[in-house]
């Protein structure tokens, strides 16, 4: 299934922080958004999710329409997030984090706690240590695998490895390179540009709420000044 974003406008109060964000992920692809911080690729995310109300375009996901949706009924939809800053429950267990938000799968195989434990052994030797003992990679394993447990059709990683030591970053690269070979859409917003050209299939940089530009791994590697104007590489 195809996430399409056309013309996104979002504002909080007065202050208007999207201007006419287009974007695309077709099933089975993996696009990112990138861009300086503080560019709109945050509210980006959560406008697709429903978290911010949009005040113009349009946003589908196959041929349902998600403008206008409540974030619950976005993630009924089929779209799983992986919040910036992690957000696991710290009172509950790794187990009880990954049980609580569970999801019967709509089709293809299921995430089930055998499978994300899979995916990341580390969590499955923590399963009973609360969420609040995790270390910072720990706790970004159990935010991925905690979205996989609602089987979503989209994952959308906010700040996949931002804080997080360069071994660990390995890790949660291994784990996305895993899931695009299972089919899963991915949208990823991360500042490990390297990573990112060797794993996605589309890019789209964004520059004070407007996509400036979008290609394609190859093109963004050639382009030093995209690069260097709006990456700050």
């Amino acid at each position: 299934m195809n996430l399409e974003v056309e013309g996104l406008e979002t504002a909080y109060g007065l202050g208007q922080v999207l201007f006419g964000v287009s974007l695309a992920v077709r099933g089975g692809e993996v696009a990112t958004l990138l861009g300086r911080n503080g560019m709109g690729k945050t509210t980006t995310v959560r406008s697709i999710m429903g978290m911010v109300r949009s005040r113009a375009g349009t946003i589908r996901f196959g041929d349902k329409s998600l403008h206008g949706l409540p974030s619950y009924r976005v993630a009924q939809a089929g779209l799983g997030l992986v919040p910036e800053g992690r957000q696991v429950f710290p009172n509950l267990t790794v187990r009880e984090n990954l049980v609580a938000t569970a999801r019967r799968s709509a089709g293809g195989e299921p995430w089930t706690l055998a499978r994300v434990f899979g995916l990341f052994p580390q969590l499955a030797e923590r399963s009973g240590n609360l969420g609040s003992q995790l270390s910072g990679g720990e706790q970004q394993m159990l935010a991925i695998g905690r979205a996989l447990m609602t089987n979503p059709r989209l994952l959308i990683l906010d700040e996949a490895t931002e804080g997080l030591a360069p071994l660990i970053c390995i890790e949660i690269y291994r784990a996305i390179e895993s899931l695009k070979a299972s089919g899963l859409s991915i949208l990823i917003i991360d500042k490990d540009l390297r990573a990112l050209m060797r794993i996605a299939d589309r890019h789209y940089v964004i520059e004070k709420g407007r996509v400036v530009w979008s290609g394609a791994s190859p093109e963004l590697a050639g382009n030093r000044e995209v690069q260097h104007r709006y990456l700050g590489v």
